[in-house]
């Protein structure tokens, strides 16, 4: 089951919110950089009171991305963990998942070639 929830946007970076099955997927599109960052940290943060929050970051669409966004994935993994559930990213364009790659972001947060993928993940 799938339902879309809202869409946020900034200048370079709008955000599409849905659910399938209890999973939030936030499907992000354009540029994820400093000018981006708060509105990526609303997106993928849990709220304060969410157990259990398991989300696929769709970044299929995201077309570069610097440290700021690191940070952010980082930051909300953590966050996601800590609540009991889990952040996964999905998608990536070759760009944004070399630099993925290049600061081992891919070794700590599950990263999937399609968002079916990350959907159907069993070991997160």
């Amino acid at each position: 089951m799938t339902e879309t929830d809202k869409t946020a946007q900034d200048s370079r970076l709008s955000v599409e919110f849905s659910m399938v099955d209890g999973v939030r997927i936030v499907a992000l599109r354009g540029e994820i950089d400093h000018n981006g960052r708060g509105l990526l940290g609303e997106a993928l943060l849990p709220s304060a009171d969410a157990t259990n929050p398991r989300t696929v970051a769709d970044l299929g669409e995201v077309t570069f991305m610097d440290s700021s966004g690191i940070n952010i994935l980082i930051v909300a993994h953590r966050a996601a963990e800590d609540a009991g559930g889990w952040l996964r990213l999905a998608a990536p364009q070759q760009a944004v998942l070399r630099v993925l790659q290049l600061v081992g972001v891919d070794t700590v947060i599950s990263c999937h070639p399609t968002l079916q993928q990350a959907l159907e993940d069993t070991a997160g």
